[in-house]
């Protein structure tokens, strides 16, 4: 059988990445792909419960070191339990987060070395990485703007000053510019149609594959 793929999304608050992943779900399965949608951190029940001790109560709850521990249990979890055994079965997993974010949040913006949490990622996964990665791209101001009008309580993440998130936004773009052979930068301040749009070319490119918006 021929193993499935793996998509992620990943940027900052606000840049519109659970309504993106919708959107490619639904295109995927239009185009007769067999794709599930998860999540990070989350996905699994154990790492679902890990999620609401990382999301939940004060901003200082955890320090750096223990939310990148926390995180990676969560991942491990998630990817043993059903990231892996889906791609087996040739299904694709379309997921909002992956271990970008950890990069980003956990490394440039709470200031963990990088080549340490680059360690940790291959100590609980190895080389697993995904196939293509989306990065929706856009302002600092924005995105709060947009994170605010959601009708949930803001996050620890979301609550955190504006200086953390600019460095979400350079470690995201920095990110692409290290992997040009996976990442893909979209412009997240046009429209959601237009966003839509050239992740399914990035996704068709990319992958070799007839998908359209």
């Amino acid at each position: 059988m021929t193993r499935g793929r793996f998509i992620t999304i990943e940027g900052g608050e606000g840049a519109g990445k659970s309504t993106q992943v919708e959107r490619l779900i639904a295109a995927l399965t239009r185009a007769g792909i067999t794709a599930r949608r998860t999540r990070e951190p989350g996905g699994s029940e154990n790492a679902e419960a890990i999620r609401h001790l990382l999301l939940e109560g004060a901003r200082d709850r955890w320090d750096a070191i223990s939310e990148a521990l926390l995180l990676y249990a969560a991942r491990r979890d998630h990817v043993c339990r059903h990231i892996e055994p889906a791609l087996k079965r040739g299904e694709w997993v379309v997921c909002d987060r992956f271990a970008d974010s950890t990069i980003a949040y956990q490394g440039y913006g709470r200031g963990l070395p990088l080549a340490e949490l680059r360690a940790l990622h291959r100590f609980t996964l190895g080389d697993f990485q995904p196939d293509v990665t989306l990065i929706l791209d856009l302002s600092v101001d924005q995105g709060l703007t947009r994170a605010s009008l959601r009708p949930e309580a803001a996050d620890r993440f979301e609550r955190l000053d504006r200086n953390f998130h600019e460095r979400l936004r350079k470690g995201f773009r920095e990110i692409a510019a290290a992997n040009p052979q996976r990442c893909v930068v979209i412009d997240a301040a046009a429209g959601v149609d237009a966003v839509h749009r050239g992740i399914v070319r990035a996704i068709s490119s990319t992958l070799g594959v007839a998908v359209l918006p």
